[in-house]
C-alpha cells in the first residue's frame, strides 16, 4: 500500500515563452521533493528563471523502466514528484505515459496540472 500523502503531479511547462507558465505549476516545482525532467538541461532554463532549486532527475525514454522504478520507491516514501516535458503537457507523445501507468498501477495519486502545453 502507498502513502497517502506521495503524489505524482503532472506539470504542463511552456514550450516557448516563460512567462506562460501557471502560478499553480510554479507552486507545485518549488514545493516538490523532486521534479523529473525529459531533458534536464532544456528544463534548467525554466527552473533558473523562476529561481526554484527543487532537486532534478532525468527521466526519458532510454531510462524510463529504471527510472520508472527509482520514482515510484520515493513516491512509496511519502515523497511528491512532478513530471515535466520539453513537448508541452507530458504524455502527449512521450515517457511520461509510461511513468502514469505505472504509478497507477501501483496505487499512488496522480494529479495534473493544467496549463500550457503548446
Amino acid at each position: 500500500m502507498s502513502n497517502l500523502n506521495a503524489t505524482l503531479y503532472i506539470v504542463a511547462t511552456p514550450i516557448g515563452n516563460l512567462a506562460d507558465i501557471s502560478l499553480r505549476a510554479l507552486d507545485v516545482l518549488k514545493t516538490v521533493d523532486l521534479i523529473a525532467a525529459e531533458d534536464t538541461r532544456n528544463s534548467k532554463v525554466l527552473l533558473n528563471h523562476y529561481s526554484i532549486n527543487t532537486p532534478m532527475t532525468a527521466y526519458h525514454e532510454h531510462n524510463e523502466d529504471s527510472k520508472s522504478k527509482v520514482l515510484i520507491e520515493r513516491l512509496n516514501k511519502g515523497e511528491s514528484i512532478a513530471l515535466i516535458s520539453d513537448a508541452g503537457t507530458p504524455l502527449i507523445n512521450d515517457p511520461g505515459y509510461s511513468l502514469v501507468a505505472r504509478v497507477k498501477s501501483a496505487g499512488i495519486k496522480v494529479v495534473p496540472i493544467p496549463g500550457c502545453c503548446a
